[in-house]
């Protein structure tokens, strides 16, 4: 910022002249303290140059502008003003008037408006000193509006030439016009600067001081171009001797013009900077409110989800999803509600399985909760058409509560969702009870878990459930394969595999059956596939099914769904502080998310619903089958599982190499991780994936 303030500070500079001069003017400022909002006379002034042009003087467009009085003040209320304050603007006016038809030089006439002017603030000096010039502007060209209409503007038109007014005015027309325009904009920059508001900006900010410094500057060269105008209108009029229109009068103007165009384009830069200032401090002052406000008791749930929603009531806020009409935040009163926070690159699945569970829950009626989207967009990203289209064709499939539109969720709320909830880009799920209390930062984890069963979402229930959970295959394969679930019931072996090299499973799934045959065990086989492989996981399935490997998983979604679980748990007992040491779950959780994590296929042995397991990766899983002579002993005298587990572990080695992939982590990345398999300390290293389906 400061390389801007220098660059636009030297190019403002290069078009003021040297500091005699502006002490000169600022020995004239003799502020009294007195305020005076300019902004109805500033929009009166503006009101005039816009309708005094000889486009006009047909009368055409005079009745259809909304009056100035109506627009920016009442009447009453201006009028007290300018009786005030209309006896320096006609003192000026006639100032200007008496000096330029005079012929006395521009800048001493430029200092007698200072000096009438010296009581007033900078902003009010440029906007009265403007307010004199429209007044005499105004006049010229009221009579040269009315020549064509009224019989006595007719008749002065005839003594005043005005004809040939209007023709050299012709030739001077794109000069002063320019020059009018860059004088207004300037002193509305200058009125702009006093009306920001005090408690977002210091004056000690650095563009609000650079701006202040300059402010006499800019007063000083609208001065000199006030009177350059007013001089060559008087000209016109014939009111100043010997005049001629020349190319010296344009050059003069267009000078001006440039000089002035110079001066608003470093104060526009000021203006943008200050402005940047104060919304990150209003952004600042929202967070902070947001904050004390999430973390007051309400009655209700009504404040906190109109802050973290949409605050106003000028429009409705939220999307039903099931009738598609636009509603009040207030069908959300007193409700358990689930706020979805996601990019827009949530994916289908997580959308299918969440609809899965939102409308079973409505059907039960047992659990009443209802579930919002907030789409969360980053704010250096312009929103386009694209954007829209996906917004749109995600908000399609919900049917829940959805924002009507991802720009009206304030930046605050953005910032707090990142900050607090720890929001990157993987999508979180945050339970606001009936009294707007935030039962937890993501209920994601609880949900994909325990379903509905997890109502009403809150770390202390997630603290519970956990307590009273065991290792078991129902936690792994819930309810998500029909298939598993009746072997589950009519009490087989199962053996649940994994992998994408489809030599490896041929190779253990035929050595697998083999081995069933031999030890006369009803053993169901089913193949859960990859996490993040869908198209692999479709190619490998059709083999599976096609050869008749073994049973399948065949919806990607289970897969993701089998997989996103997994890695649920995982962050669940990280979240509560568990680790591999302590923690038998999170011990068979790292463990299967490590054999996900290598390049090799694995398996895992149940006997039904009861504990009983045994796993294996690689050429392990393989050789354990190949030998089934060697421990079928044990398999009749412990049990399969039982003699599986123990040659397993007869020839087990040290040499291992375990990888965990934990893709997108919802809350801090954990220092240290235990390796499931020996205990020490993993590596932690970064890793970089493109994986094109």
């Amino acid at each position: 910022m400061q390389e801007v303030l220098a660059r636009s500070k030297g190019r403002m500079l290069s078009a003021t002249d040297d500091s005699a001069m502006m002490k000169q003017v600022q020995a004239s400022h003799a502020p009294d303290g007195r305020e005076v909002d300019v902004r109805p006379i500033l929009s009166i002034i503006e009101d005039i140059f816009r309708r005094a042009t000889p486009s006009t003087i047909d009368g055409v467009g005079t009745s259809e502008h909304v009056d100035a009085l109506d627009k920016n003040a009442s009447p009453a209320a201006l009028s007290g003003m300018l009786d005030v304050l209309s006896c320096d603007i006609r003192k000026i006016s006639c100032e200007i008037s008496c000096k330029c038809s005079g012929g006395e030089e521009a800048h001493a006439t430029t200092m007698d408006l200072f000096n009438i002017l010296s009581v007033y603030s900078w902003d009010a000096k440029m906007v009265l000193s403007l307010a004199a010039f429209a007044l005499n502007y105004g006049q010229f060209w009221l009579g040269a509006q009315l020549c064509n209409k009224n019989s006595l503007a007719k008749s002065m038109a005839v003594l005043k030439q005005l004809p040939n007014v209007l023709e050299h005015f012709n030739a001077l027309k794109p000069q002063l016009d320019a020059l009018i325009e860059v004088m207004l904009d300037l002193t509305k920059c200058i009125v702009e600067f006093k009306q920001l508001p005090s408690q977002y900006i210091s004056t000690d900010a650095q563009a609000m001081s650079t701006a202040m410094a300059d402010t006499p500057a800019a007063a000083y060269w609208t001065f000199r171009s006030i009177v350059a105008c007013h001089s060559q209108i008087l000209s016109l009029a014939g009111l100043r001797d010997a005049y001629t229109a020349s190319n010296t009068d344009a050059w003069e103007l267009a000078t001006l013009a440039h000089r002035v165009s110079r001066i608003l384009e470093h104060f526009k830069k000021l203006i943008a900077i200050c402005y940047q200032q104060i919304d990150e401090n209003r952004q600042i002052e929202a967070y902070h409110n947001l904050v004390r406000l999430l973390e007051t008791i309400h009655m209700d749930n009504m404040k906190v989800l109109r802050a973290l929603i949409y605050a106003k009531d000028d429009i409705q806020p939220v999307v039903d999803g099931f009738s598609r009409t636009r509603v009040n935040i207030d069908v959300l009163r007193r409700k358990h509600v689930l706020l979805l926070i996601s990019s827009l690159d949530l994916s289908a699945e997580e959308i299918l399985v969440l609809d899965q569970l939102y409308t079973g829950h409505k059907a039960q009626g047992e659990f009443d909760y209802a579930i919002v989207w907030l789409p969360i967009l980053d704010r250096s990203t312009a929103w386009d058409e694209g954007y829209r289209q996906k917004f749109e064709q995600l908000q399609a499939m919900m049917p829940w509560y959805t924002v009507q539109h991802p720009t009206i969720i304030e930046p605050a709320v953005v910032k707090y969702v990142k900050e607090v909830w720890k929001f990157s880009k993987k999508t979180i799920l945050v339970p606001v009870d009936p009294q707007g209390r935030i039962l937890n930062q993501n209920a994601f984890h609880m949900l994909w878990i325990w379903g509905n069963l997890a109502f009403p979402f809150s770390a202390e229930k997630e603290a519970a459930l956990w307590k009273a959970e065991s290792w078991r295959l129902e936690l792994l394969i819930d309810d998500i394969d029909s298939t598993v679930l009746e072997w589950m019931k009519d009490e087989r072996f199962i053996c649940l595999y994994g992998g994408e090299d489809i030599e490896w499973i041929r190779r253990f799934t035929t050595s697998a059956k083999a081995v069933a045959r031999a030890a006369q065990i009803n053993l169901g086989m089913a193949y859960v596939g990859k996490n993040n492989a869908k198209e692999r996981f479709r190619k490998i399935s059709r083999i599976v099914i096609q050869e008749n490997l073994s049973h399948t998983l065949t919806d990607p979604a289970e897969v993701w769904f089998f997989w996103a679980r997994l890695e649920s748990m995982l962050y669940s007992k990280l979240q509560h502080g568990a680790t591999v040491e302590n923690d038998h779950i999170m011990q068979e959780v790292m463990t299967i998310l490590s054999f996900d994590g290598s390049e090799q296929g694995w398996a895992i042995f149940w006997r039904g619903t009861t504990h009983e397991m045994a796993r294996a990766k690689g050429e392990m899983a393989v050789d354990c089958m190949m030998e089934f002579e060697k421990w079928k002993d044990d398999a009749d005298q412990m049990g399969f599982v039982a003699g599986l587990n123990n040659y397993l572990q007869r020839v087990h080695t040290p040499r291992h190499c375990n990888r965990l992939i934990l893709p997108d982590i919802h809350g801090p990345i954990p220092e240290r991780l235990a390796c499931a398999e020996c205990g020490r300390t993993m590596e932690m290293f970064f890793m970089y994936r493109c994986c094109p389906e």
